[in-house]
């Protein structure tokens, strides 16, 4: 248990586990998670392994089935995995792993071919290529799509179709995960919630994938499904792990901005086709920022739309589509035509509103190439996952490609470790590091002032005495809120986003300079001399949230 501050970043467990029950079921690999890179995980761990994978809510329910862009990869004659990760490494202002990037480039062309091969139907045009399109800081096209803004919804229908035909893999829905199971440096699988019964389950097992996506949830404006509040990696801290470049939270530029409106992703891909963005007053105003005009890096254009909101004082500025041919824009985009024409617009003739929301977590679990940590027999693979493939900014649509790539190589080294691990779980029962106060709390009210706050001071635009005094909120509130007992979805996962949103605040404040998705009003110069390197948290490392990390000034000891 650690002090923030005066609040505390509790480990090891949330519950007690002589209150758990045991499940009967002991695979020999447990994933947890069921996006793309979970269900490629358990698909190739199961080619020699029993596998269980648990879910949240349903195994639709996933940052992946709201992917509408694409999945990159060069598959053209005119394009290759040089000029991929040539593109990729820019996008990641110097702080990608090269290693990470081959392995995404060039084993992604074959990932993208196996899936194919499962079934995943991209479109094509009417000579029988693919219909290729671009995306932001991308140099050519090489953005393969579905159904026109479809494309994650079809690829997660392929691969749960797979995963629900192996007869290797038994997948339990509803059942969120709480803790991962971990003793002297090892785990040994999860303690999950059954919410029906208000009851803990622990699964034991010899290896355990962790996929559970990001953090989109802990911002009040977001592209994020519910279900995306963080969890992963707050229980991967509270079981030691290393979680590294926190501070790079992607946000994606153009959202549809309707009072009472969800906030819709429109996709990258509408700007690759040609839409503009102009503000209130009609006025078209990326050229004037970036040579590559909409197409510029998305740190670039949210802050450009930020500031032309400001300037205009204006909630929103807009895409123009007019331009276009109608009958094109209807066929490519169907989803997002469907979408605004519930709220009487008609992307072909009428401008649409759009603003930035929080979109992507570039950092997450530090891992190796094959998704292993620092916590023998637990991996980890995607978007919680940290291998420094994006750096700072993640090119578009290298996520779902990231998600078949890392997945599968989690998949086989989880495979791998349980083959090679002993029956042996020594954990019995072992009680929560947690104070039970039962303090009434409003769990709604307490995420909304939480997503606020993130949204307010560690978004696009930060300072140091924002993110400083955000950090003791935050501390404030993690006295009362991280010292319960829930036995309920919701208070478990609010416990998981304060831990998450001190991370990320930790590492803005750390980081004074500013690169990619990381922008700092108080040092918005990049600092390759101090700052061309991750910064890594561990829970050993927090101390006085209203002290100066000692580590600001770039020690390279440093965290």
């Amino acid at each position: 248990m650690i002090a923030v501050g005066g609040g505390k970043l509790h480990g090891p467990y949330l519950v007690d586990l002589d209150l758990v029950r045991v499940l009967g079921l002991n695979p020999d690999v447990l994933v947890i998670g069921s996006g793309v890179a979970g269900l490629s995980a358990a698909l190739e761990a199961a080619k020699s392994q029993s596998v269980l994978v648990l879910t949240k809510k349903l195994a639709a329910d996933s940052g992946t089935r709201d992917a509408q862009g694409g999945i990159a990869a060069a598959l053209t004659e005119d394009d290759s995995p040089e000029d991929h990760f040539r593109d990729t490494m820019e996008a990641g202002v110097g702080l990608c792993d090269e290693t990470a990037v081959r392995k995404l480039v060039t084993e992604g062309v074959e990932r993208v071919r196996e899936i194919i091969a499962l079934g995943a139907n991209f479109d094509v045009e009417e000579n029988g290529n693919y219909d290729l399109t671009r995306e932001g800081a991308h140099s050519r096209r090489r953005i393969l799509h579905a159904s026109g803004d479809a494309t994650g919804r079809e690829l997660e229908q392929v691969l749960i179709a797979a995963v629900q035909a192996d007869p290797n893999i038994v997948v339990m829905e509803n059942r969120p995960v709480v803790d991962l199971l971990h003793h002297e440096g090892t785990c040994y699988g999860a303690v999950a919630l059954d919410a029906e019964n208000r009851s803990f389950i622990k699964v034991n097992a010899k290896a355990t994938v962790l996929s559970t996506g990001g953090t989109g949830q802990l911002y009040r404006e977001t592209t994020n499904p519910e279900v995306i509040t963080g969890d992963g990696i707050a229980m991967a801290f509270r079981a030691g792990m290393e979680i590294a470049d926190a501070e790079f939270v992607q946000f994606h530029p153009t959202t549809l901005y309707i009072a009472g409106a969800k906030r819709f992703l429109i996709s990258e891909s509408v700007r690759g086709e040609g839409a503009q963005l102009v503000d209130s007053d009609g006025v078209r105003f990326m050229p004037d920022i970036h040579p590559q005009a909409e197409l510029a890096p998305r740190d670039v254009v949210s802050q450009a739309i930020i500031d032309r909101m400001r300037e205009t004082q204006s909630p929103s500025v807009f895409l123009d589509l007019r331009h276009l041919d109608p009958e094109y824009v209807f066929g490519r985009f169907p989803n997002v035509a469907s979408i605004c024409d519930q709220y009487q617009i008609d992307i072909a003739r009428e401008l649409i509103p759009v603003r930035p929301s929080a979109h992507y977590m570039m950092g997450g679990v530090l891992t190796d190439l094959d998704g292993r940590t620092n916590v023998a027999r637990l991996l980890a693979c995607g978007e919680v996952a940290c291998t420094g493939v994006h750096g700072a900014n993640r090119l578009a649509s290298n996520s779902l490609l990231e998600g078949l790539v890392f997945g599968r190589s989690a998949g086989e080294a989880a495979g791998e470790t349980a083959a090679g691990a002993n029956g042996a779980f020594p954990l019995r029962t072992i009680a929560s590091g947690v104070e039970r106060r039962n303090v009434p709390i409003d769990i709604d009210d307490m995420a909304m002032s939480l997503k606020s706050v993130m949204w307010r001071s560690a978004g696009i635009f930060r300072s140091g005495d924002d993110l400083a005094e955000t950090l003791r909120e935050l501390a404030y509130w993690g006295k009362y809120v991280l010292s319960e007992s829930f036995d309920r979805p919701d208070g478990l996962v609010l416990q998981n986003m304060l831990t998450v949103a001190q991370l990320i605040v930790r590492g803005a404040l750390l980081r004074r300079e500013s690169r990619g998705a990381h922008h700092r009003s108080d040092f918005p110069e990049r600092d390759d001399e101090g700052f061309a390197r991750r910064i890594v948290q561990t829970i050993g490392d927090f101390g006085d949230a209203g002290a100066e990390p000692a580590s600001a000034a770039g020690d390279e000891d440093s965290p």
